[in-house]
């Protein structure tokens, strides 16, 4: 089933190919204009905020959150009738270390606030927190595709698995624009997103 859209796309291999390249270049926007600067890290309104500049060209949905419960497997994410309250726990999470973060990271995803895309939103709002408080971001291009899934399948109940492999990949590379762009691949291959490298969309916009 495709998901409504603001494209009127009613085939789902077209939807996803066009929410990638729409949603990456939107990424780039993200960094080359900082627009995270003046941003709360850790939030959900934060959080919001980036799912918003990400997809609201597709989803009217964009930043909003969802009004179903939704699962993923054999896992459900937070049922929507205490959503509201969850994001506020989180909200009021510590975030000082990088196992406080991480830990932070973990029940955001639990929490999964929107009908599509946490999973991408959230990698960058992981990055804004970690880039705010310690001045580091993750090298996602260093993180493999099945490690990640697995550790992040098994984080809410043993979290040591991603905390190591999220931290094997930190980098104070924080302004590098190329490891930016191979991060957000990386980010959207764990989705199944490949039909478009950022940096041929970025070369693409340049021109």
């Amino acid at each position: 089933m495709t998901l409504e859209n603001k494209l009127g796309i009613d085939n789902s291999p077209e939807l996803a190919r066009e929410e990638e390249r729409i949603s990456k270049i939107r990424a780039m926007e993200i960094f080359n204009n900082d627009l995270l600067k003046d941003k709360r890290a850790g939030t959900f309104s934060t959080l919001a905020f980036i799912h918003h500049t990400l997809f609201a060209d597709i989803y009217d949905f964009a930043g909003q959150l969802r009004d179903i419960n939704i699962a993923k497997g054999n896992f459900r994410f937070a049922p929507i009738m205490y959503l509201k309250t969850s994001l506020e726990s989180i909200d009021k999470m510590s975030q000082s270390t990088f196992d406080e973060i991480v830990e932070k990271y973990v029940e955001m995803n639990v929490a999964h606030p929107f009908r599509e895309g946490n999973g991408r939103s959230g990698r960058i709002w992981l990055d804004h927190m970690l880039k705010t408080e310690l001045g580091l971001v993750i090298d996602w291009s260093k993180v493999d595709k099945e490690d990640y899934l697995l550790a992040m399948e098994r984080s809410p109940i043993r979290d040591i698995e991603i905390k190591h492999v999220l931290k094997n990949a930190l980098s104070s590379n924080i302004n590098d624009r190329t490891m930016f762009m191979k991060g957000v691949d990386h980010s959207y291959f764990y989705e199944g997103y490949y039909s478009y490298k950022t940096e041929d969309l970025y070369e693409e916009g340049m021109k």
